[in-house]
């Protein structure tokens, strides 16, 4: 079984949806499900057939989480050697070429959120950038061209 890296934010939000679930979700599920048999005829009863779908997916993401909670090796960022870049970094980057800047912080598989800025380490960009440092130039072979990323600042939150 592989250890998947997570920050200690991530592993709590998981942990949140998680005890969500299980002490609101599912509880308000099971009556859902009561109340829809009261009414009788379960084959032509649609709020019946929605509430057991709601159940099955709850039950799916309650399975998902605990494995993913599992499988987590937290990883406190404040305590990686911060020179170079690693797991947790905050990192700015300009694009050389387009001469834009980037902020991206390199998380866990489970945690990334491209809107957020949030990708993974195991991404194409996350893994041209582990390991540079300030000054250094990470190249990423994207579809559509390579892209170079100065590195200009880095931060561990």
């Amino acid at each position: 079984m592989n250890r998947v890296p997570m920050t200690p934010e991530g592993y709590q939000r998981l942990k949140d949806e998680l005890d969500r679930l299980l002490k609101m979700e599912r509880p308000k599920n099971i009556q859902d499900i009561a109340e829809a048999r009261a009414h009788g005829d379960l084959s032509e009863n649609a709020e019946y057939h929605a509430a057991k779908e709601r159940q099955s997916f709850i039950e799916g993401r309650i399975q998902e989480l605990q494995a993913k909670l599992a499988m987590a090796d937290v990883i406190d960022p404040a305590k990686i050697n911060q020179s170079r870049i690693a797991f947790g970094a905050k990192v700015k980057v300009v694009d050389i070429e387009a001469d834009t800047e980037y902020e991206f912080v390199l998380v866990g598989p489970d945690e990334a959120d491209v809107k957020s800025g949030k990708i993974s380490i195991s991404s194409p960009v996350g893994r041209a950038l582990i390991g540079k440092e300030v000054g250094d130039v990470a190249v990423v072979k994207a579809p559509a061209r390579t892209i170079e990323y100065e590195i200009t600042e880095i931060n561990f939150v």
